[in-house]
Parts: structure tokens; sequence; C-alpha cells
């Protein structure tokens, strides 16, 4: 058997006051450093439970290991693509192959936005920008939580992050303003960088 190795949180990708006035310090420091960290101190612990019971033979505790698996193992890889979505010089449009996809999947950028926001709105987690393989298209899901909605096989290439613990400091129950705060500071290179990967792959 292969030796598992413990996941880790990684540090941002800058400092905890580069993204204000969209985001601030003290949000990034508790949303980063005990949020992100509980995803992934809960999935360790799940993955050891659940080794621990193969080697003992005992499955009792397994089920709710599973689920914490895929519950707090999507709460760590959305966080960590959420925070390589913004960079304190984002913002503006998405450009090159990214831009002509939206284009196409849903009408203009303007389009896309507009469903984005709305399904910003509307979650009780996540908004996603994915790549569906299946379709050979992107698409915008809703997912509650972190792993209730997605879509099986897509390719996340945009995340934005909106528990209420993302933006209640900041902007109280105004979801929409931070929504707008979040376009200010998106990082369209690394959302572009997501898609050449995964078009790569299956176009």
């Amino acid at each position: 058997m292969s030796e598992r190795s413990n996941p880790e949180l990684a540090p941002l990708p800058y400092d905890y006051d580069a993204l204000e006035p969209s985001i601030s310090e003290q949000v990034l420091t508790w949303h980063h450093d005990t949020h992100h960290q509980g995803y992934v101190n809960g999935l360790d612990s799940a993955e050891e439970t659940l080794a621990e019971n193969r080697e003992a033979g005992e499955f009792g505790s397994s089920g709710s290991a599973i689920r914490n698996v895929t519950h707090n193992g999507s709460g760590h890889y959305l966080h960590t693509l959420f925070w390589e979505n913004m960079d304190p010089n984002g913002g503006g449009e998405p450009s090159g192959e990214l831009a002509d996809r939206i284009a196409e999947d849903f009408g203009s950028y303007e389009g896309w936005k507009g469903e984005f926001e709305a399904a910003a709105g509307a979650a009780g987690g996540w908004a996603l920008l994915v790549y569906d393989p299946v379709a050979k298209q992107l698409r915008n899901v809703v997912v509650d939580k972190h792993d209730q909605g997605a879509l099986w096989g897509s390719h996340p290439i945009l995340a934005l992050d909106v528990w209420e613990h993302s933006y209640y400091y900041d902007y109280g129950p105004a979801r929409g303003d931070f929504i707008e705060g979040f376009f200010d500071v998106v990082n369209w290179e690394k959302a572009e960088e997501e898609f050449a990967t995964v078009t790569e792959l299956f176009e």
C-alpha cells in the first residue's frame, strides 16, 4: 500500500492586506488561517479514520468519514482555487481562448457575468464557472456547502466563495457588493490557465 501524503495548507499567493478594499486583511486572515485550515485538518482526520478502519477491518465509522472526505476535501480544493482566482492587480475581463469560449457558450461576457452573479446570489456555498468535458462547454453551477450541486466530471475554472464568513465582516448582508468586489480583483490569467489545461485534455 502506498504511503498517504497529508494535505497541507499553502500560503496565500499575496499578502493578507493585498486585496483591500475588496476583501479586508482581517477577513483573509480568518478565512485562510482558520476556515481553510479547518478543512485541511478535517480531510486529514477523515483520511486517518479510513486508513485505521481498513487496517482493523472495522468499518462502523467509515460512512461518516467518507462524507467528511468529500466535504472537507472539496472545501480544501475549492478554497485553494479561490485564493488563486484573485490577484491585487486583477479585474477587467478575460482574454484569448477563454474569452472566445465564454462568448460562444453564453452569448457574451455580459451574459456570462449576469448568470454567474445570479448563481452567486443563489448559492449556499459557491458559484463556479466550470468546463463540462461531456458537453465540451463552459457552465455556471451553484454548489451548496462544498460538494452539493457539483456536475460530475466538470473542472472548475473560476471559484467564488459566498459563504457568509467570506464577506459578512466587510459587507454585512450586502452579498451583491462582495460579488462586485470579487470582480475588481479576479485573476483571469489563472482562469485562462485552468481552461487551457482542461481543454488540452478533452478537446
